[in-house]
């Protein structure tokens, strides 16, 4: 009896899209996350890349439960003295609100290069349109 290993040649990427509307942004995340590392494939190799791309549509209209909107934090450093920028969710999703799902999604991935890799093939979109109609991606309802 051997072990199956995966091979990058033998992998094949769908397309998927996750429409965001009213969905918990954790249980968005989550969903894109194990589509991007290819976990819910039955050939899953832990180091090799076989995840799909995964389109989120309408993530302006995510939801954070209980007082996260006003209560969670962001906090970024430029790297110089007294430059550390702490912003909410709120002032996020007025100014970019594709970051909050990019933001949650990436930290579920591997902190590699092969979760680099994946990374690239996340695409979010704030609005309920997206440009990737050619690929025919599936819907994803597990939500």
């Amino acid at each position: 009896m051997k072990t199956f290993s995966a091979k990058t040649q033998d992998i094949e990427r769908k397309w998927y899209v996750i429409d965001a509307a009213d969905k918990v942004l954790g249980q968005v995340a989550v969903v894109a996350a194990n589509l991007l590392r290819g976990k819910n494939k039955t050939i899953f190799t832990p180091h090799v890349d076989c995840g799909d791309y995964v389109v989120i549509v309408n993530a302006d209209k995510v939801r954070l439960t209980g007082n996260k909107e006003k209560a969670k934090i962001y906090t970024r450093y430029t790297g110089y003295v007294g430059n550390q920028v702490v912003t909410t969710p709120e002032k996020i999703r007025r100014r970019k609100p594709e970051f909050l799902l990019e933001h949650a999604v990436l930290g579920m991935v591997p902190h590699t290069r092969q979760g680099r890799a994946q990374a690239t093939r996340l695409k979010v979109y704030k609005g309920g349109e997206h440009p990737h109609t050619a690929q025919n991606p599936e819907s994803v309802s597990t939500l």
